[in-house]
């Protein structure tokens, strides 16, 4: 497990957005689509409406701006644009360099594809920007899901959805806000979770689900090794918005009760880059992180993806 140097530069965020399509499909929406009811939805995902809509950049550049706006920052200013996305608006160019165009940028931008877990990747890669000399990082998790998603497919269709979250992370003095993290991926499990190029996405839901609480699970805990903290210590997990009961047999497992964890599944369905990012600033805008606060970022994905992050709130 790797270690965060003594001498790195951390780093910290300084302002936040999210982004949401304006159309609104419910689960009542869906009921009309296909055979399937709001209960049987509910009950087996956690999810009532979701959003649908939009393109990666367009909603990548309105999170961005937002955030740009709560730092204070000036897009000139801003070193390196990392988007994660699985989703581009295009095969080529990465739909980064749209949106570093949009919002005024003239730095570097690249997207990063980690599937679900791919915000957490970034901003491991955005700290370690920072760590070698960058001073502001803009960092994006959108997905446009509903692009590839059969609409004729209760079993996917009724998950997938469309946002996106951004944050400003700035060079500190001192160790700043990462504790620890850990990036990790299983490519056997490749065909359990993928959409072919021009395809919609295919989902072995039952082994997914099993796969993903181990993962996640397992990802946390080493983090937390790291950082040198125990799950009592986590006073917020931000787990990947895939399905409540993941989330909950997830918790569960570290030892974490649910009052602890940050759910927006219920309002955003599964946005993939997006959840992470528009879960845990949901909470900072609630008002349930105070300075100091530990928090896990944690998440699974196709691939299998997995990626956690313990940071130190508002220092």
């Amino acid at each position: 497990m790797p270690q965060i140097p003594g001498n790195a530069v951390g780093a910290r965020f300084t302002g936040w957005g999210r982004a949401l399509p304006p159309k609104v499909l419910t689960n009542h929406d869906l009921e009309g689509m296909f055979e399937t009811s709001d209960q049987w939805i509910r009950e087996r995902t956690g999810i009532e409406r979701r959003h649908v809509g939009g393109t990666t950049a367009g909603l990548s550049i309105e999170s961005g701006g937002l955030a740009l706006g709560m730092a204070g920052v000036d897009p000139l200013d801003i070193d390196a644009l990392v988007l994660s996305t699985s989703t581009p608006d295009r095969t080529v160019p990465a739909t980064s360099a749209t949106v570093q165009h949009g919002l005024g940028l003239k730095c570097g931008a690249f997207d990063v594809n980690a599937a679900c877990s791919g915000f957490v990747y970034a901003t491991v890669v955005a700290h370690g920007l920072i760590a070698m000399g960058a001073r502001k990082v803009l960092l994006i998790g959108t997905d446009t899901l509903s692009r590839i998603t059969d609409w004729d497919d209760r079993n996917t269709a009724i998950l997938f959805a469309d946002g996106s979250g951004a944050a400003v992370l700035e060079a500190t003095d001192g160790p700043g806000q990462l504790l620890g993290w850990d990036i990790d991926s299983d490519g056997s499990a490749e065909e359990l979770l993928f959409c072919e190029v021009g395809g919609t996405i295919h989902m072995d839901g039952k082994e997914v689900f099993r796969r993903a609480v181990r993962i996640m699970v397992d990802s946390a805990k080493k983090s937390m090794a790291i950082a040198g903290v125990t799950a009592d210590d986590i006073a917020l997990v931000v787990p990947h918005q895939a399905n409540i009961r993941i989330i909950s047999a997830a918790c569960d497992r570290l030892g974490v009760p649910m009052e602890r964890a940050a759910v927006c599944i219920h309002e955003t369905g599964n946005t993939s880059s997006a959840s992470i990012p528009l879960a845990l600033f949901e909470a900072a805008d609630q008002g349930r992180l105070s300075a100091g606060d530990l928090v896990l970022l944690v998440g699974f994905g196709a691939g299998m993806t997995a990626a956690s992050v313990i940071i130190r709130w508002g220092v």
